[in-house]
């Protein structure tokens, strides 16, 4: 229009004052151009940019996105009123590349936006050419501006300034003219923004609601990858009708951004990240790495400060409790004393500690920097027990009755009474007093499983020996307390030279072994009184005599070993009541009916015999299968009429279960873990049930300490039936066990049972405390539990190893390290 009113006034000149006034709207188009490129109100992106800030407003929390969008819309409104209030969404994707109002001045912004703005609307659409074309198209787009009176003042002050510089054609008419038809046209654009500004009104209803709908859309999405949740948000956009029509009237009063240019930038937000990383991903990353160190550094781990040092059991080293005995004479100080506040702090490793010899190796030599005692060498090395060798503590296979090495011992017993049948008709064994435990280690080689017991005394760390050695061991004596074991399970029990006054007291101390043997089982007695003619030997042998016949024992045999020189005397467990009927005298009495003889956990002795089963379809009337058939088969005293563990009849509880871990051992535990399973060897399964994580591992070297809780169904008798072993205990205790005693330990939903009941830090700390450096702990729990869990251990230094979630149940595997806190904490009462 401008050009035609221009020719009517000199139509002589009218083609050269064309050509000139095309090029002196060119250079000023391009000046223009050049001044919003450098301007700091707007920036011109690309659409890379654009796609990856896209991207990252996209992935923000969408509490914090919608907060922090409105935020900057509020601030920027109430400084300037040049931009309005309500923003549509993709405008406000673009809106991240603007400076923000308030880091400038407000007159500067005012300045800024207002001028850019009116540089626009300055350029008359007949001269529009390729390159405001394109530079239209990689602006963000902007919605018209409500202008103050002070913005206009601005306005026609640069619109002079851009008269002036038309000055070159030397007409001063012309000048006029222009001015004058730029103001009309600078009215009628004030009677249009009036009228956009009511539009936007209805755009910005549109906005909160758009905002609304892709809150919604994250928040359903949850973990959903990055670019699915791109492509749902954006699809939800383009849904909503209201936002929809919002869009046409924008692009109706201001057609900056045509709909091509609006399309290919919702294109560009699907594309990949390429090399670079988002904003959201690094954030979010920081966030979590922040959390996970803040919740480490919640944990605070010190060294266990006490007498015992790096052999700290806290149940037997309580010497507070200890020197408040009223009495020792039944060695109630080798029982346990449990503090009331379990210790919660790590105990030290000795020095120079390195990972222990692999079995079968570690039979016959541990490092002795592992267990370095070196009294019980000086004591029992004449006896083959131990002995210094180098860097090394040897093991000859020797003992106080078999010098000349366990196995010619072992295969001695089985001579002289066929019937024990070492590995199939007798699996699971008892040894009392086990010294070093070479008896237990090598009737391993026939296939035999054998629970070794003596206390915590001055022979100088004679369990911890046998556990770095590879032979299951606890720390337990035979004092006032029935042993931890159900009744009526071992098949046989053993003592040599194992120093238990077995007559005295009404025979109390045998009459316990009689609860846990097994009806028809076998007691091997190999002692001095058997074979010896000294005065006290005749005297104990006449009172044993004495004492087996009024318990209805048999004598099954009594020989000599000529090699090692020393008497074994073999009795001989009845399977029924009648031999108790026909005594002259009821002594030791038959226990009360009342009487329980499962019944185990700190459960004071009593001089009582319990009878046999008399029904034969109660456990112990009948021999379990040999050995390895009773490990598969359900026990025949397993009724379907009971109720199991999981909800089923009994006898199919025990098969599930055993299907369940012999899937879950093949298919993950042997090799999806990476497990090197040459090096473990000592294993514990900490909530054991039916014991089937043992029998799903038995053709490994391996043997498994199954632990049934206190206050968890009592299906120890199961696990022996089935010719494997293990204990009842509280997990809210310590165990009978020295530090660093087992490679791999098992939880599977333990520790969430223990969070309800007592305290969760100190099971953490336990199971430090018996888990050897490098040995691995597998968890099966919530997933919250895990969450927790896996924090507590990384700050504790451990590797995570694998975890894996699913339906909120999941696993957790992990491995102790060498590390220890330098820090230290005296425990009072392991003070002696």
């Amino acid at each position: 229009m401008a050009l035609g009113k221009y020719s009517r006034v000199d139509g002589r000149k009218s083609s050269s004052y064309c050509s000139t006034v095309t090029i002196v709207v060119f250079v000023a188009l391009c000046l223009v151009g050049v001044w919003m490129m450098t301007s700091s109100s707007v920036v011109p992106i690309n659409s890379d940019v654009a796609s990856q800030e896209n991207k990252s407003v996209v992935k923000t929390q969408p509490g914090e996105s919608n907060s922090e969008n409105k935020n900057d819309a509020g601030n920027s409104g109430n400084n300037s009123n040049a931009v309005d209030e309500t923003i549509p969404s993709d405008e406000g994707k673009s809106k991240q590349f603007e400076d923000n109002p308030g880091d400038l001045p407000e007159d500067a912004t005012k300045g800024e936006m207002s001028s850019n703005q009116e540089d626009k609307n300055n350029k008359p659409k007949e001269t529009k050419t390729e390159e405001t074309e394109k530079t239209t198209d990689e602006r963000p787009e902007e919605k018209p501006e409500v202008k103050s009176e002070d913005e206009k003042k601005d306005s026609g002050e640069e619109k002079k300034e851009d008269g002036d510089e038309k000055k070159e054609d030397g007409e001063e008419k012309k000048q006029d003219g222009s001015k004058n038809e730029l103001e009309d046209e600078v009215e009628k654009k004030e009677d249009v923004e009036a009228q956009t500004e009511d539009k936007d009104s209805e755009a910005g209803d549109t906005e909160n609601k758009s905002d609304d709908n892709e809150k919604k859309s994250e928040e359903a999405l949850g973990d959903t990858k990055d670019g699915q949740i791109e492509e749902k948000v954006e699809e939800k956009k383009d849904q909503d009708p209201q936002q929809g029509s919002a869009k046409k009237k924008d692009q109706s009063s201001s057609e900056v951004y045509p709909s091509g240019a609006e399309s290919e930038l919702l294109n560009e937000t699907k594309t990949q990240n390429g090399a670079f990383s988002t904003q959201a991903d690094e954030s979010k990353n920081e966030k979590e790495a922040q959390k996970s160190l803040g919740t480490q550094n919640r944990y605070s781990w010190k060294l266990c400060n006490t007498t015992a040092g790096t052999d700290y059991i806290p149940c037997l080293d309580n010497w507070e409790a200890i020197k408040n005995l009223r009495t020792t004479k039944h060695y109630e100080h080798r029982e346990r004393h449990c503090p009331d506040n379990p210790p919660t702090c790590l105990v030290p490793l000795p020095e120079g500690y390195q990972r222990s010899v692999e079995w079968p190796i570690s039979r016959e030599k541990i490092w002795y920097h592992n267990v370095p005692h070196t009294k019980l060498a000086e004591v029992k090395g004449h006896q083959n027990w131990v002995k210094v060798s180098g860097e090394y503590l040897t093991f000859p296979g020797g003992g106080t009755q078999f010098k000349h090495g366990a196995l010619h011992y072992i295969d001695f017993i089985q001579q002289s009474v066929p019937d024990i049948a070492w590995g199939k008709h007798s699996r699971v064994v008892l040894d009392v007093g086990c010294g070093v435990a070479s008896f237990g280690g090598f009737l391993f080689e026939r296939d035999t499983l054998t629970m070794s017991l003596a206390p915590k005394d001055e022979h100088e760390a004679q369990v911890q020996f046998a556990l770095e050695r590879g032979i299951p061991a606890i720390s337990a004596v035979m004092g006032t307390k029935r042993l931890p074991y159900p009744a009526r399970v071992f098949d046989v029990v053993h003592c040599a030279r194992c120093r238990v006054p077995w007559h005295i007291e009404g025979g109390k101390l045998l009459l316990e072994l009689n609860r846990v043997l097994r009806p028809g089982g076998f007691f091997v007695w190999s002692a001095t009184p058997v074979y010896q003619k000294l005065d006290e030997d005749v005297g104990i042998w006449e009172a044993m005599k004495k004492l087996t016949k009024s318990m209805c024992w048999e004598v099954v045999s009594i020989t000599k070993d000529t090699i090692n020189r020393v008497g074994i005397a073999t009795y001989r467990k009845p399977t029924s009541n009648e031999c108790y009927k026909q005594r002259s005298q009821n002594d030791p009495p038959l226990c009360e009916d009342s009487d329980d003889p499962n019944a185990a956990w700190n459960v004071p002795l009593q001089a009582c015999i319990h009878t046999v089963p008399a029904d034969s379809s109660e456990r112990g009337s009948q021999w379990p299968e040999q050995w390895p058939a009773r490990s598969e088969k359900s026990p025949y005293w397993l009724l379907s009429s009971q109720v199991g563990v999981y909800g089923k009849p009994a006898p199919e509880d025990f098969s599930a279960d055993y299907e369940h871990w012999k899937n879950v051992v093949n298919k993950s535990y042997l090799n999806g873990l990476g497990i090197k399973w040459s090096t473990v060897r000592n294993v514990m399964d900490m909530r054991a049930v039916y014991g089937g994580l043992a029998a799903a591992l038995k053709e490994l070297n391996v043997w498994v300490m199954n632990v049934i809780s206190i206050d968890a169904p009592d299906t120890l008798p199961i696990i022996y039936e089935r010719g494997l072993f293990g204990i009842y205990h509280d997990w809210c205790e310590s165990f009978s066990t020295y530090p660093r005693s087992y490679d791999l330990l098992h939880a599977d939903h333990l520790f969430s049972k223990i969070k309800k009941k007592c305290n969760f830090m100190a099971l953490v700390a336990e199971v430090d405390r018996i888990l050897r450096p490098e040995g691995k702990l597998i968890v099966r729990d919530k997933v919250e539990i895990l969450n927790e869990l896996e924090s507590i251990f990384k700050s504790m230094k451990w590797e995570i190893r694998s975890s894996y979630s699913k339906d909120k149940e999941g696993l957790l595997f992990v491995q102790k390290t060498m590390w220890r806190p330098a820090e230290a904490e005296t425990i009072l009462y392991a003070i002696a």
